[in-house]
């Protein structure tokens, strides 16, 4: 292949990918391997002398196609160059001085403010042009709607969502085909809704870190000034560091050392000119500004051998290719296994048995394989499942392909249904871990929910399974009986309806008075009332009401349990419509769990931050100088310990 195709293959793969990064919200290939191929391409251009029309090299992003309003940006907003090296930075940076901040994993908006009021927000788009996003942002945990400066303000920041929210919505999505893949991929999502009642429920918060405009504001000519100035705003900002030639390294260093304690996802350093003045007399080339430079990590990659590819099936039938590969220390840790994802990048790599292949952690976190050296591509795609033998089948969708399990009777399906239903926040039947439930779906033991609630029938071949016996038998039958009498909030949740996680089960049946019946018989208008039940989810819980078989299940179950009545008297919801946040150590509870689940059974809701929307922090220590503590000081939110949250709710 001459150097011009080449660099050809190499443009449509990337264009590929910014479009479903961009456009669709979804990736189909790692930052790495994103970099490696743009890296390739700026190589071939240099070499060859040509660049491309449709080249990522000089485009910024990629055309919008969503039913958001457009506008053009003031400034256009440029991609960063960018340096893995940190002897670069410091070339980079001289003699002058430098911020050093957190380059923050989220979707950047320009929001404008006019009279200290928040009147416009857009994302950034292709950098020309982005979509208004003004009602969404507004929802935000943490974004001032009103600032004590009235003269015409722009900025820009970032818009992301917190690992530990991530992984808290992905908790409450049982589908796992449904759950996202990333934060960024989620925070994208929320923002750009048409609607903004989803982007309220998803704790999407904001941080600045520059300011395009600030018509007489009196600030000097530092970008440290800028940052001190928008927290005096009301703003939350990134995270930096001022730095020279001389601390740059340790900087970096110390960046490096909170990645794994710091709950805002990042994907590296922006360093940038302190000096607003000179950096910005420096101009930019057609796609970076001079002022800024990015810098990503160094990924720590180790050449290790492909043993094997193990095919995991999951509940919803898809069957993902894991690599298992001779153990190997990456980031100060043993890792032997990383998941392919899908048959698109299994291929893509052209992975096969024996192969060797190189390994990284994404964002010093997620291993990965990065390149495969040999590219045997000897592996055998199954024809049939790993667990049940039935037929597979390969599917397509958005250009990836995946391999599934066609077989509804599947006992992986299965198994997987059966671990929801029994889990802690469901059933709550202590004793049935995985392995014990395929034991039993294997041998016939279970069919069907109900079936649990029978197994004393079978104790003589129970008990003579492997890692059985008498006692622990014994123990099983009493937490099977410990769980007939429930809620009915754990029973909705533990039937795993696509999208409906506990907090979601909580509110439907607090909305129906905790009625089984009425449950059950909700129809997609009186959900879509609800606050917090999107369309999708509505959609899917009346699917499966819908489905007889499932009615039927419902019904077995109801003949084996006892749901408790729930009082929900209005009086009873004390803490109706009002938002808390919690922080600090806690006394009189014993984790923040226990606590959050007695403000929402009080009709109250939790969020991670402090914004204007907050009623109370609940904080034995109202003189911290918590971040938590100045916000809401700043906003008027009012800080309470629990001792006088106890006394709200007497």
């Amino acid at each position: 292949m001459d150097k011009i195709q080449l660099m050809k293959s190499r443009i449509e793969l990337l264009n590929k990918a910014a479009k479903a990064y961009y456009q669709e919200n979804r990736e189909i290939m790692s930052n790495y391997e994103y970099d490696k191929l743009y890296d390739e391409l700026e190589a071939l251009e240099k070499e060859t002398g040509t660049v491309l029309s449709n080249s990522p090299t000089i485009r910024v992003g990629y055309e919008l196609l969503t039913g958001l309003p457009k506008e053009r940006h003031e400034k256009p907003m440029l991609s960063l160059d960018k340096t893995k090296d940190v002897s670069v930075l410091r070339e980079w940076l001289g003699s002058r001085q430098g911020l050093l901040s957190w380059k923050l994993d989220g979707l950047t908006i320009v929001l404008t403010y006019q009279e200290g009021r928040l009147t416009k927000a857009v994302t950034r788009g292709t950098g020309e042009e982005g979509e208004v996003v003004t009602n969404n942002v507004k929802v935000f945990k943490n974004i001032p709607l009103s600032i004590p400066y009235k003269g015409s303000l722009v900025l820009r920041g970032e818009a992301v969502i917190s690992y530990s929210d991530f992984r808290r919505i992905n908790d409450e999505i049982a589908d796992a085909d449904l759950k996202y893949k990333n934060p960024r991929n989620l925070c994208s999502g929320s923002v750009r809704q048409l609607s903004n009642k989803v982007t309220s429920q998803r704790n999407v918060n904001f941080f600045a870190f520059s300011i395009v405009k600030a018509e007489e504001a009196g600030i000097s000519n530092s970008r440290a000034a800028q940052m001190e100035w928008l927290s005096g705003q009301g703003f939350d900002v990134v995270g930096y560091k001022t730095v020279d030639a001389e601390s740059i390294e340790e900087a970096v260093n110390w960046f490096a050392g909170q990645i794994e304690k710091n709950d805002i996802p990042s994907d590296g350093l922006v360093l940038s000119l302190d000096d607003i003045k000179y950096g910005e007399s420096l101009g930019s080339t057609s796609k970076f500004p001079r002022d800024s430079i990015a810098f990503k990590w160094r990924d720590e990659i180790k050449e290790t051998t492909l043993r094997e590819i193990e095919w995991s099936a999951s509940r919803t039938g898809l069957i993902n290719p894991i690599a298992i590969f001779e153990p190997v220390e990456l980031e100060g840790t043993t890792v032997s296994r990383a998941s392919l994802h899908n048959l698109s990048i299994m291929e893509e790599l052209q992975i096969g048995i024996g192969d060797t292949v190189c390994v990284y952690k994404a964002n010093m976190i997620i291993p990965q394989i990065s390149e495969n050296l040999t590219r045997s591509g000897n592996v055998t795609i199954p024809e049939l499942c790993p667990v049940c033998g039935g037929r597979t089948e390969i599917r397509q969708n958005n250009d990836v392909r995946y391999l599934c399990c066609i077989n509804d009777g599947c006992a992986a399906k299965q198994i997987k249904r059966f671990n929801h239903f029994v889990s802690r926040d469901a059933m709550n039947i202590e004793g049935l871990s995985e392995a014990t439930l395929e034991k039993f779906i294997s041998a016939g033991l279970l069919k069907g929910f109900a079936d649990l609630y029978h197994l004393d029938r079978h104790k003589d071949r129970i008990v003579e399974m492997e890692g059985f016996g008498e006692k622990s038998f014994g123990n099983l039958i009493q937490a099977v009986e410990r769980s007939r009498k429930t809620t009915s909030v754990r029973l909705l949740y533990g039937l795993g309806i696509p999208n409906v996680g506990l907090s979601n089960a909580k509110l439907i049946c607090r909305n129906f008075d905790y009625d089984w019946h009425a449950i059950e018989n909700a129809a997609f208008e009186q959900l879509m009332g609800i606050n917090g039940i999107g369309e999708v989810m509505a959609e899917a819980y009346v699917r499966f009401f819908g489905d007889e078989r499932n009615r039927a299940e419902v019904r077995a179950i109801l003949q084996e349990v006892e749901l408790e009545e729930v009082s929900a008297a209005a009086d009873d919801q004390v803490l109706a419509n009002k938002i808390f946040v919690i922080t600090g150590s806690l006394v009189q509870f014993k984790n923040r769990e226990e606590l959050t689940a007695l403000i929402e059974e009080k009709g109250g809701k939790v969020s991670g931050s402090v914004s204007a929307k907050t009623s109370y922090l609940i904080n034995n220590d109202n003189t911290s100088t918590s971040t938590k503590n100045k916000k809401a000081n700043e906003l008027g939110v009012s800080i309470i310990t629990e001792e006088q949250f106890l006394d709200m709710i007497r």
